[in-house]
Formats: C-alpha cells, structure tokens, sequence
C-alpha cells in the first residue's frame, strides 16, 4: 500500500501547498501583488461603469411603466447584499406585477441576466435581485408598513452620526 502508518498512504503535496497554491507553499511575491493591484483598477472602473448603466436601464424601466415614488438608496458599507436599493410604488397589484415583469424584460434584453425574482404571484411586494441593485415594486400600504426607506437610508449626516 503506502508508506504511511497502518496502510494509509502520503500525499504527494501538502495542504498548506494547495491552499498557497505551489507545490513549494510559497504565498505570493511582491510583483504578483502589484499586478493583481493593477488589475484591480480598470476592473473597479468597470464595475462603476457597469452600476451606472444598471442605474439607468432600471430607472427608465420604472419610469416608461410609470412607477410611482421611485426612490434609490446608497446601501454601500450597510450591507454585502447589494450596493444600490431602489424602491418604488405601483398603483394596484397588475400594476406592480407588469412593472416588475417589464423591469425583468429590459434587463435580460441588456444582457443582464436577473439572480432571482420573488412575489410575483402576490404582486403586493415584488423584489428583483440584479446582483449589484436590488428592487422593490411595492403597493403604497405594504411600502408604508415596511418602512424600507427608514431602514436602509443612511445618508452621509447619518452615516457620520452612527460611527
């Protein structure tokens, strides 16, 4: 069998190698860390550009659908989840329920493909999770009992103040 006590054969790398990703263990050196810092750069470029087209395409969606109260909340440094919260009324339970499906419809037509979608079959609250923003589409009185904005609106006076 192996060389190992009772029959259990060595590995031929050690975890500590796979994990630092060599076969010698070894982390990585001090131009690797300057490459991927370099990359780091036009990739956060990138995702900014990314956000701000999301921000539009979303926006004309709930505007040309004529969503009601639209608000867009900065939820960067509150939660990993997402970095932008938008919230928005409809008028009756079709009407948030066609906003939300037009919203989807627009964001798959962009390429982009929605990670989930949840309350369609209520259409009181629908919530639309595009990764980087999350949307709500909801019925004045449930927007009301939930308080989302209070919750989640921590504008710069306020963030200072909590810190």
């Amino acid at each position: 069998m192996g060389d190992g006590a009772a029959g259990i054969a060595k590995p031929k790398r050690s975890i500590r190698a796979k994990v630092a990703g060599g076969p010698t263990g070894g982390g990585t050196s001090a131009t690797q860390q300057r490459r991927t810092a370099a990359a780091t750069a036009p990739d956060k470029a990138k995702a900014a550009a990314r956000t701000a087209t999301l921000k539009a395409l979303v926006m004309s969606a709930l505007e040309d659908m004529k969503a009601l109260d639209i608000k867009v909340l900065d939820v960067r440094g509150l939660t990993d989840v997402a970095d932008t919260m938008v919230i928005a009324s409809g008028t009756s339970d079709r009407h948030v329920r066609s906003v939300a499906q037009k919203l989807v419809e627009r964001t798959k037509a962009a390429g982009l493909q929605p990670h989930g979608v949840e309350g369609q079959a209520d259409s009181d609250w629908v919530l639309i999770d595009l990764n980087e923003m999350i949307v709500h589409v909801m019925l004045p009185r449930v927007r009301e009992f939930y308080g989302l904005e209070k919750l989640w609106d921590m504008s710069q006076p306020k963030r200072a103040a909590r810190a």
